[in-house]
């Protein structure tokens, strides 16, 4: 095979969802089809790598520097979500049943990767919670230890404050990831959210 051929394969290979033979199919596809994809998927690629940020309130990614789902005068605006990801928050938005506001973490506290509790996007959370009127939360995080355990962190960080803080409930399966839940598993999730208690913290 040839280098050039290999060295793209093996970036492709590492998107999630891809492996190496997964990759080396798309690659084959792209290559059989260059006159209406190739050159299409480079030129959005760049567009995307050119134009695209980070939304300066959520963290979602838009072409502005404030997202369209924190401009959106019709969003319940004492209401904000705590997620994990971007990623979360399509899959939130695809249901269609949350019409609060959205705030990305940037990640979950976790030994094994290294990230602690200075690497979330923690400040921003606190100045939103001061500023903007928010007397709701709800902590939407995947159902694993790491989870839980930035869960009760960040419900820490907001006890002694006038808000109610939540997590999700029911349909959340133990080690589940928000991104993998079908619609109605997760609007029953938000629909019987749980009052976060303090004194049920993970060691």
């Amino acid at each position: 095979m040839d280098s050039l051929l290999l060295k793209a394969i093996k970036t492709m290979a590492q998107l999630p969802g891809f492996g190496p033979r997964s990759a080396q199919r798309a690659m084959l596809f792209a290559l059989k089809n260059e006159g209406f994809f190739l050159d299409q998927l480079i030129s959005n690629l760049e567009s995307v790598r050119k134009n695209i940020k980070k939304c300066q309130i959520c963290g979602n990614f838009s072409c502005s520097d404030i997202c369209s789902v924190c401009l959106d005068p019709k969003r319940t605006k004492h209401q904000l979500c705590i997620i994990e990801s971007v990623s979360d928050l399509w899959t939130i938005e695809r249901a269609n049943f949350f019409n609060g506001k959205f705030h990305i973490l940037g990640g979950i506290l976790s030994a094994i990767d290294g990230i602690s509790p200075n690497q979330l996007n923690t400040e921003t959370l606190l100045n939103r919670i001061e500023n903007e009127g928010i007397t709701e939360v709800i902590i939407a995080l995947s159902a694993t230890i790491e989870g839980q355990t930035t869960m009760y962190y960040i419900a820490e960080l907001l006890s002694g404050k006038d808000i109610n803080v939540f997590s999700l409930a029911q349909g959340i399966p133990i080690g589940g990831e928000l991104n993998y839940l079908d619609d109605g598993t997760l609007s029953a999730a938000f629909l019987d959210k749980r009052e976060v208690i303090l004194s049920k913290k993970i060691a």
